[in-house]
């Protein structure tokens, strides 16, 4: 991957008629950059209250180092660069901001390279032409997007994101004084989940379990999900033993939080219906795992071209 370096400048935003106190930072990414499809990814599976993509920004209230605040993240107009406006308290913190925020929305990555090592699959090589600067969307927090992933087992990417919003108001935290309605709550956090009542939220109760007794593994420290430099096999194996947690869920969450590029949610039934459809004699999971064995070393990106693929054929959002 190439080196990447963010530049820190202090800038004005406003609010009404209120100027607040901004810090600007400036994310250098390869081209090409598919900014349009990564919002649309994440903006099908936002947490509600929480982070918002409106007007090809997107926008989360975080907290760091036990400081609220707010992003802000859209393209330059000119540079291969995003602008990341960082407001509130945190952004006192806006140095170790950069490397997450690189993370999350996997600036960098090396397209072209990626691309090349794809394209010559006769499956692939029609889809990475059509969004050469696909990415792989990350999450600002690991933890939650387990959650996420968790609750998304067996149900639409729309009905996962209705239960989500409920956990958000049912186990989070108002933030007072916010100055963006659609992000003004903050993520539970592991304790807080794990102690909430999340009785009637429209969860089977086996699956509810599993959330929770997730929460409480990472609330423990048994499960360090956002530690960096975390051995992140051993997480998986981890995840993988815990009870409601498949190799599914394993694999996006290794896509996404674990930045592992070569991450395959197996058993996905999208990417299993794209691999049939083009070869009719792969109809085993075993025949197309050893299939997508041809992507390695970059089987997340594999998977998001397929995801994208099926979801411009049917105009709606689809995988994960």
């Amino acid at each position: 991957m190439p080196q990447q370096h963010c530049i820190l400048h202090s800038a004005l935003s406003m609010h009404s008629t209120k100027r607040v106190a901004a810090t600007v930072i400036e994310l250098p990414f390869t081209r090409p950059f598919d900014w349009s499809r990564l919002c649309a990814f994440i903006s099908g599976r936002a947490s509600a209250g929480v982070e918002t993509v409106e007007g090809g920004i997107y926008r989360r209230a975080i907290e760091w180092r036990g400081e609220d605040g707010t992003v802000e993240v859209r393209p330059h107009e000119c540079k291969h660069r995003l602008i990341v406006t960082v407001e509130g308290d945190v952004g006192r913190h806006a140095d170790e901001l950069a490397e997450p925020l690189s993370r999350m929305f996997d600036t960098g990555a090396d397209p072209r390279a990626i691309g090349r090592c794809l394209v010559r699959d006769p499956l692939l090589g029609p889809l990475v032409e059509a969004a050469p600067g696909l990415r792989v969307p990350g999450a600002w927090s690991g933890f939650e997007l387990v959650v996420r992933t968790i609750v998304g087992q067996q149900v639409s990417v729309k009905g996962a994101s209705t239960i989500m919003a409920r956990i958000v108001q049912r186990a989070g935290r108002r933030i007072d004084g916010h100055l963006h309605e659609a992000t003004s709550w903050r993520f539970p956090t592991p304790a807080e989940l794990a102690a909430a009542d999340l009785q009637q939220i429209g969860m089977p109760g086996k699956r509810v379990e599993t959330v929770q007794r997730f929460a409480h593994d990472v609330a423990s420290g048994a499960l360090p999900i956002d530690t960096p430099g975390i051995d992140r096999e051993r997480l998986k194996r981890d995840l993988l033993a815990m009870p409601g947690i498949g190799p599914w869920t394993v694999g996006y969450v290794a896509m996404r939080a674990l930045r592992d590029p070569d991450a395959w949610p197996d058993a996905d039934l999208v990417l299993m219906q794209a691999i049939a459809r083009h070869d009719p004699s792969l109809t085993t999971p075993v025949q197309q795992r050893a299939y997508a064995d041809r992507w390695r070393p970059w089987r997340a990106y594999a998977a998001m071209h397929l995801w994208n693929g099926v979801a411009m054929q049917a105009g709606r959002a689809k995988g994960g």
